[in-house]
């Protein structure tokens, strides 16, 4: 299997050497997702989820993947928030949660207006500590339990416990990322567009514009990060595609299995790890 398809060499060699390539980390999992980069230096570590096995995995630069968390409501997205807590999309309980310190679980969102929320898919947090999320019905099992008319982007203010609607014209919103300065916020439309839209986000926090970014060609976007030159990463049905600020193909990192969402970590930030159905790989990036 060729290890990338590249586009743009000459941007494409900035991104990753051709002499790398992905390294399978752990495999033999139910279906992956949500993988975050927890902590700073020497203790920090990856976790990511299992949602069929209800199982949160911690992964460390020894090279081992123990449990995290039993039990996790069919946990999907992760993220950390700025006080190193992390922030849990679960789709079983169908609302946004946050681990303590010492462990204890806090509900976040739950509701909007009284009804249930369909089933939160990713989240990211801004640097004013508002967390936005997506919720589409992909985690309900039953889509008769419904209770929100559509599919929506939210955005939570942890202090105030609003929870207001930022985007309601996405068919399926799914990966969600800032860009350096925050000031563009990418969602990716996992539905019949296939697409990445960007959005502008406003002083108060809300969303204008909703332009497409970039369309995928093989499967659908799913989880995304923008690395800090804006370059856009998404993962794919082939692997994850790196698009430039403007919104061109750079190329692609092919990985054996379809790709669901990665992240940058690392004791640098500078290996990039793939939740890949089964497995877990990752790749160094320059």
């Amino acid at each position: 299997m060729n290890k990338f398809d590249i586009r743009d060499a000459e941007e494409f060699s900035r991104i990753v050497s051709t002499r790398e390539g992905v390294e399978n980390l752990a495999a033999g999992f139910s279906f992956l997702e949500g993988p975050a980069w927890i902590g700073h230096a020497q203790d920090s570590f990856l976790v990511f989820s299992d949602i069929p096995a209800h199982q949160i995995f911690r992964w460390h630069s020894q090279g081992m993947a123990t449990v995290f968390r039993e039990d996790s409501n069919a946990a999907n997205g992760n993220t950390a928030d700025r006080q190193g807590r992390l922030i849990t999309c679960e789709h079983g309980t169908r609302r946004v949660t946050r681990t303590e310190a010492d462990g204890t679980l806090i509900v976040l969102a739950d509701k909007f207006e009284g009804k249930r929320l369909n089933s939160p898919n990713d989240v990211v947090v801004k640097s004013d500590d508002c967390i936005y999320f997506t919720d589409p019905p992909y985690g309900l099992r039953d889509r008769s339990k419904k209770e929100l008319p559509g599919h929506y982007v939210f955005r939570l203010n942890p202090t105030t416990g609003e929870l207001r609607i930022v985007a309601d014209d996405l068919e399926m919103p799914n990966g969600l990322c800032f860009s350096p300065d925050e000031k563009l916020l990418y969602i990716a439309d996992s539905g019949k567009p296939h697409h990445v839209r960007v959005y502008d986000v406003q002083a108060d926090g809300t969303l204008r514009g909703g332009r497409v970014f970039c369309t995928i060609d093989v499967g659908v976007p799913d989880g995304m990060r923008v690395d800090p030159a804006g370059r856009l990463f998404s993962t794919a049905g082939d692997g994850v595609h790196i698009f430039r600020p403007t919104g061109e193909l750079i190329g692609k990192i092919l990985v054996p299995e379809v790709s669901a969402n990665l992240c940058f970590g690392g004791a640098d930030g500078k290996t990039l790890f793939i939740t890949a159905t089964h497995s877990l790989y990752s790749i160094r990036l320059r």
